[in-house]
């Protein structure tokens, strides 16, 4: 590695250590001061922007937009509400799997900033420490990103996987996604199950109890959706969202089916998957405005909307300045990692993991990342075992799911910590992503390596 290398790729992570200090927009925009330098200051030939993933995301985060105007998502929260009150002891676990199903279904994490007062209520009022329970949620919350599939990092990895041989579809992705995940979080769920002290004998909590005016702050008050009006519209809009969701993955599914040794898509002229789910997406999101009381101003002045719209930016700046520098250093790469990545491809995970830390996007990993790992010789059946292993942004406890989960806990034990680093969701993070990253690459290499393998061209 050339000494020049070395100054450029501190420019790279400078750029995005900055913009992740300043977070939101800054980390795309940031990305383009060190896109600046690498251009015009070293003379490197620019990357592509990943235009396909932004087309989807701005097509997904629309209908998802449109869903929470319409009052869709609140019904959603209701419902989830309601099971969650039902089985107020079973808290540490059910609180994650709802925050969990809930990113599956939306595509973002953000949704959590509607159901995380509940989880933390419902804790605090049944004497259970909402750590527990809050701590895996927020985590959880994160984790459903790679198991979603309109979700930005699942159709960039079907997308690019695709263009480099790898002809994996959105299903199989799932397939194996899902139930890796899923273990995780249940291992971090059952590793927070006794974490921390109990209410009753923390001596911290019982001193901010003793006092009348944190007594009123932490019990003189329900969080609570149960008591919003859900309209007929609303329930429609709901079924429009999921029938979109059913019409992708049955497009999906037409990738995998074989008919005269060519796929079903090919057969009956269907466009590329990218396509489909944009078409649908917006689709869906029409029928949202026209028909369910969507508002257009009320959908783009939403949380989801917006955290997309950030994304779209983050994804952008950070992609390019990444594959700017990759693609300008490829043989460089290959010559030093190929003999690491030859014995032991898993390794990759490390490298997925620690990028994560610092660009704060799943979706920017995978767009980033995934074409230097194939041009590296990674198997494709490798690089989806452990596509878990993208979320590592909790380890520096700057993400807004985590900032919000630390004031919505009205007891005050789910914390950042003195350290910065002893914050509530290191260990459920490290145990879930771990045992993910481990699940997903026994399925595709070790329990099923036939039948991933197969799809390789």
């Amino acid at each position: 590695m050339t000494f020049s290398m070395i100054i450029q790729l501190l420019i790279v992570l400078l750029a995005l250590y900055v913009g992740s200090r300043y977070g939101s927009l800054a980390l795309g925009a940031i990305s383009g001061i060190g896109l600046a330098i690498l251009v015009f200051g070293f003379g490197l030939k620019p990357g592509t922007p990943p235009t396909d993933v932004i087309y989807i995301i701005i097509a997904a985060v629309t209908c998802a937009g449109s869903l929470q105007a319409s009052g869709g998502m609140d019904w959603m929260i209701q419902v989830a509400e309601r099971m969650l009150r039902r089985h107020p002891d079973h808290i540490t676990f059910l609180g994650p799997m709802v925050t969990f199903f809930l990113t599956v279904l939306v595509g973002t994490g953000h949704v959590v900033y509607t159901i995380m007062p509940i989880i933390c209520d419902i804790a605090l009022k049944k004497g259970i420490r909402p750590e527990r329970p809050c701590g895996v949620a927020s985590v959880a919350s994160q984790v459903g990103i790679t198991c979603s599939p309109i979700a930005a990092a699942v159709v960039a990895f079907v997308t690019i996987s695709n263009a480099n041989g790898y002809m994996v579809s959105i299903p199989q992705v799932l397939m194996v996604t899902i139930p890796a995940c899923f273990i995780g979080l249940m291992c971090a769920a059952a590793a927070s199950y006794k974490r921390g002290k109990d209410l009753d004998k923390d001596p911290d909590f019982l001193m901010r109890k003793a006092d009348p005016e944190q007594y009123a702050y932490m019990y003189g008050s329900t969080a609570t959706t149960l008591d919003k009006a859900i309209t007929k519209e609303a329930k429609a809009s709901v079924f429009i969202f999921l029938g979109a969701l059913l019409v992708i993955v049955a497009f999906a599914f037409t990738q995998m089916i074989k008919v005269d040794g060519e796929t079903l898509a090919k057969v009956i002229n269907l466009p590329k998957m990218n396509i489909c789910i944009q078409i649908i997406m917006l689709m869906a999101a029409a029928c949202n405005i026209m028909f369910c009381k969507a508002s257009p101003k009320k959908a783009v002045a939403g949380a989801v909307w917006q955290s997309g719209m950030v994304a779209v930016v983050a994804i952008y700046g950070i992609a390019w300045l990444a594959d700017t520098y990759f693609g300008n250093y490829m043989d460089q790469m290959k010559e030093m990692l190929s003999g690491l990545v030859s014995n032991y491809p898993w390794s990759i995970a490390f490298v997925f993991f620690l990028v994560s830390v610092l660009i704060n996007s799943q979706g920017a990993v995978v767009v980033a990342m995934l074409p230097l790992a194939y041009e590296l010789g990674i198997a494709g059946p490798v690089l989806l075992g452990v596509l878990p292993s993208v979320y590592g942004y909790f380890f520096i406890p700057n993400y807004p799911s985590d900032i919000a989960t630390v004031n919505f806990d009205r007891s005050g034990t789910t914390v950042i910590g003195k350290y910065l680093l002893n914050h509530s969701f290191m260990m459920p993070g490290l145990v879930s992503v771990i045992v993910s990253t481990v699940i997903g690459y026994l399925i595709t290499n070790v329990v099923f390596p036939g039948y991933f393998a197969s799809f390789i061209q």
